[in-house]
């Protein structure tokens, strides 16, 4: 909602503006102009960045559209989530080795839809819990992993956002690119005989292509880029938490206080307080499917 409220307000703006001003929108209306720029930059995007990445792009732009609030129910599932596992976990590893292997199929997983729902967490989630159900890793060496696998989790999730913020650099050059071309029609309808009116209409359609590269690149495509930082930022939030929470538990402390640990890392904005955190584990102790 808040993504295409932004559109709105932008395009309402430059466009209302320039239409109380008395500009006529079929000047600013340039299908080739768009072509060349649009083309350029689906180009650049495809050429300058591997598949992973495009197909990492498209999942972003996609959560950015429809984007979900993660706000307190998503902390409680999660939270709530890791304390279960935790649990599991002092039973061993056959205990947990139900869950972990097909977690979609475990019906303690299935309890937290919402976490169901991020592929890329539930992986980070089950991979380490696996490891550390095997027993043969202390804490230090658990941190030391943990993060140098989010360093590179946090490298490849922000590429695309990177690739996008350089398109955006590179828009107004596109734009020039565009103009460049329509003033070389326009002098060229100049050896063709054409009228004044004839030739200030190609020149001020080539114009037109400055101003769609300057307006894609700080109106369009930079805020997307900057969002999709935002999304990577609230995804590694999320990963951090959990980090926390199996390293504080290897080193030997209660499962509470392994949980309050993680929640300490959650964003400031949807970080639960403790005597919520209690208040939620005390409520799943008390439930009879626990």
């Amino acid at each position: 909602m808040q993504f295409f409220l932004g559109v709105i307000i932008v395009f309402l703006c430059v466009f209302g503006g320039f239409l109380l001003h008395g500009g006529d929108m079929g000047v600013v209306w340039q299908p080739v102009e768009l072509l060349i720029i649009g083309g350029a930059a689906a180009g650049a995007i495809v050429i300058g960045n591997p598949r992973h990445v495009l197909a990492e792009m498209g999942v972003q732009v996609r959560k950015l559209v429809s984007r979900r609030k993660r706000g307190e129910e998503y902390q409680r599932q999660l939270m709530l989530l890791m304390y279960e596992l935790l649990q599991t976990a002092k039973n061993g590893l056959k205990a947990l080795d139900a869950h972990v292997e097909e977690p979609h199929k475990s019906p303690l997983f299935q309890r937290y839809p919402m976490v169901l729902d991020e592929p890329k967490l539930m992986h980070f989630i089950v991979d380490n819990f696996r490891v550390m159900a095997m027993g043969k890793i202390t804490a230090h060496e658990m941190e030391g992993v943990l993060e140098q696998e989010l360093e590179a989790i946090h490298e490849e999730l922000t590429q695309p956002s990177k690739s996008l913020h350089k398109v955006a650099e590179a828009m107004p050059g596109f734009g020039i690119i565009a103009a460049v071309l329509g003033i070389v029609m326009a002098m060229n309808s100049v050896a063709d005989g054409a009228s004044a009116g004839e030739i200030s209409t190609k020149v001020a359609a080539a114009m037109v292509g400055t101003f769609i590269g300057i307006f894609l690149c700080y109106a369009v495509l930079d805020p997307i880029s900057n969002m999709m930082k935002q999304i990577v930022k609230e995804e590694m939030s999320d990963m951090e938490a959990v980090k926390v929470v199996l390293v504080s538990h290897l080193s030997g402390k209660p499962e509470l206080v392994s949980i309050d640990a993680g929640r300490r890392l959650i964003q400031i904005n949807i970080k639960p307080s403790f005597a919520q955190l209690e208040t939620w584990v005390n409520q799943l102790e008390e439930s009879p499917s626990v």
